[in-house]
């Protein structure tokens, strides 16, 4: 079984004296039922489950009176024995609750009474179009919880890489001391498999199960099918071909030199007063994450974004992968790059760096000076280059001759390299992007 992150999440909240019901929102197919109920299972002596997409009759108990007494007798009469209430023993789950707007109005009574937990997932709540608001949001009476597809760490634990393993890492990059050969060939082969494979649980089961990529491509390709399906059927009907053309325009738009969005690539002559709310809808069903430019490298980041000039990631890099054309898995797992390797990297980078909660910025000027990301790093404005081979990070070595100017003193230049440092700027290997921690 995969190891998530957000089983600790859920003990913590399950620990917390004055707990709230507890949404999960993430992308389709990452995870979210499966940790839930396997939690459920494990931490509570009654688990009622009800799954709105799946049964939409289900709907029915909730639309008259919220009063949870009220609700409880009612789904005891649907469900007979499965749905067991006892104050402090009974946690009700349920999925996919955009697909019931009354149920997570409930949620505040639920909240009042206290007797019973309550867990909602929901994979395009808030999503525009999706047709299915709440009456009344309750705000107050909730605690949501973004979950992503499995991150890089999770990924690790999945092929056998324990905590001792990373610790020793972590003491690599805080001493900045090359971490031994034999490790740093295997966490080599691993970013390469992980950029591949990506997050999403059920890909990488099938890849730690059988290592066979046209297996884990299939699913992959299952998964992207299955967003576009979501695009056609719940977007408003004025949006659907545009949030495809959107989504389906990722691969293109990151091949650009100048890899910021835009509208003009999706479709010749298109503007963003038509396409926005395109990609507005995307970036909510949690497939993309958007990386601002920087108006000036200084802290806040936030404060100094631009909000109209943006590249555009996939959420998981496999996903990304399984965009492109045939072929590209293998040549990735052989080092062969060619004309993709920078959107790859970077996209791979914007994957470790958004599923660690990251928002996501770059700096880039018309003079022609161009860093692919810039974070908060020990309590710095840091810099970042993703190196798909070996580089000379010209643009980074310009704005660090310049402090004066561009308030950055350190950099990070991650490549296939082991660790090692000159003047300013610490070299890392690709991998170790995912210890970049600190805010």
């Amino acid at each position: 079984m995969l190891k998530r992150k957000i089983e600790k999440r859920l003990t913590e909240w399950k620990n917390m004296k004055d707990r709230k019901p507890l949404i999960i929102k993430g992308c389709r197919q990452c995870g979210k039922t499966f940790s839930v109920l396997d939690f459920a299972k494990k931490n509570y002596k009654h688990v009622v489950y009800l799954n709105f997409f799946e049964n939409p009759d289900y709907a029915s108990v909730f639309a008259g009176s919220l009063e949870v007494d009220h609700i409880v007798m009612m789904l005891s009469a649907l469900l007979g024995g499965n749905a067991v209430f006892e104050a402090g023993e009974t946690v009700l789950v349920l999925d996919e609750i955009q697909d019931c707007p009354d149920a997570r109005t409930a949620l505040k009574f639920f909240r009042l009474d206290g007797r019973y937990d309550v867990i909602g997932t929901g994979s395009l709540l808030g999503v525009k179009g999706y047709g299915k608001e709440p009456k009344s949001i309750p705000v107050g009476s909730e605690t949501v919880v973004d979950m992503y597809p499995m991150d890089f760490e999770e990924f690790l634990w999945a092929n056998g890489i324990e905590e001792p393993i990373i610790e020793l890492l972590k003491k690599n990059l805080e001493e900045e001391t090359p971490v031994p050969e034999a490790l740093h060939h295997r966490m080599r082969q691993l970013i390469l498999q992980y950029t591949v494979v990506g997050g999403m649980p059920e890909v990488v089961q099938e890849f730690v199960d059988t290592k066979q990529m046209d297996k884990v491509l299939g699913i992959q390709r299952d998964i992207i099918r299955s967003y576009e399906e979501d695009m056609v059927k719940y977007a408003e009907k004025k949006d659907k071909s545009r949030i495809k053309e959107c989504f389906q325009s990722i691969p293109k738009q990151l091949s650009k030199e100048n890899k910021k969005f835009q509208y003009s690539v999706v479709k010749k002559g298109s503007t963003s007063s038509k396409y926005e709310g395109s990609l507005q809808w995307i970036e909510d069903a949690g497939i993309i994450s958007r990386c601002y430019n920087l108006s000036i490298t200084e802290l806040p980041l936030d404060g100094n974004a631009e909000k109209d000039t943006f590249k555009v990631y996939m959420k998981d890099c496999g996903l990304f992968v399984s965009m492109l054309e045939d072929g590209t898995q293998y040549d990735i797992l052989q080092g062969n790059l060619y004309g993709y390797k920078g959107a790859i990297f970077e996209n791979l980078v914007a994957d470790i760096f958004a599923k660690m909660g990251r928002k996501l910025y770059y700096f880039r000027k018309d003079s022609g000076l161009e860093v692919d990301f810039v974070i908060r790093y020990k309590k710095e404005c840091t810099l970042v280059e993703v190196k798909a081979a070996t580089g000379n990070a010209k643009s980074t070595k310009t704005i660090l001759r310049h402090p004066e100017k561009y308030h950055v003193h350190s950099a990070v230049k991650l490549g296939d390299y082991n660790i090692g440092r000159s003047g300013q700027i610490l070299t890392l290997p690709l991998y170790m992007a995912f210890l970049l921690r600190e805010f």
